[in-house]
């Protein structure tokens, strides 16, 4: 596959990392948000927390990347799909963003700070607010699920494209070159 076709290796690289990343902050905070108080519940808060940093900082690094690198054309595909998948992409990104940033928010707003991996610590992203916190944690979680819902949507579209159209979409992305 040329050059042509496929992502640079920093675009394929990150779109891994933060494939990884997600998917991992995504389990990490469904299974710890229904644990009792306990020193793994702390634990694990904060390696989410440091997730969602990292990932916001892995979301930037791509995004400049993205505006700076031109992406593999498609391949022929009906307009209705090439659009959707534009969409779920805008999306995706939008929720790349909003996702870590609602996180820190609701950290912010109910008075935990984030010192990033146990050093670096993050200034409060909002005044604290007890009414706020709440209601940044419902947005916090419903925009997880949705990102989620859309990660499902890029895969399947990913899966269609690669065992149904047989089009070569999915090596666009590999690790391996070919």
């Amino acid at each position: 596959m040329s050059n042509a076709t496929r992502y640079t290796p920093v675009a394929v690289v990150l779109h891994w990392l933060l494939a990884l990343a997600i998917v991992g902050a995504f389990c990490v905070g469904v299974y710890m948000s229904d644990l009792p108080f306990s020193m793994t519940r702390v634990k694990l808060y904060n390696w989410h927390k440091w997730a969602g940093v990292t990932i916001l900082a892995l979301s930037a690094l791509r995004l400049l990347w993205r505006l700076a690198n031109r992406p593999p054309a498609d391949p022929p595909m009906p307009k209705w799909q090439a659009r959707a998948a534009h969409g779920v992409h805008l999306l995706l990104y939008v929720a790349f963003f909003a996702v870590p940033l609602t996180g820190w928010a609701m950290s912010s707003a109910k008075g935990f700070p984030i010192v990033w991996f146990g050093v670096l610590p993050l200034p409060d992203f909002v005044p604290k607010d007890h009414d706020l916190g709440e209601l940044l944690t419902q947005v916090h979680g419903a925009l997880a699920w949705g990102l989620a819902l859309l990660v499902l949507a890029h895969v399947g579209a990913a899966l269609k494209h690669q065992f149904i159209d047989r089009d070569g979409l999915l090596a666009r992305m590999s690790l391996r070159r070919s």
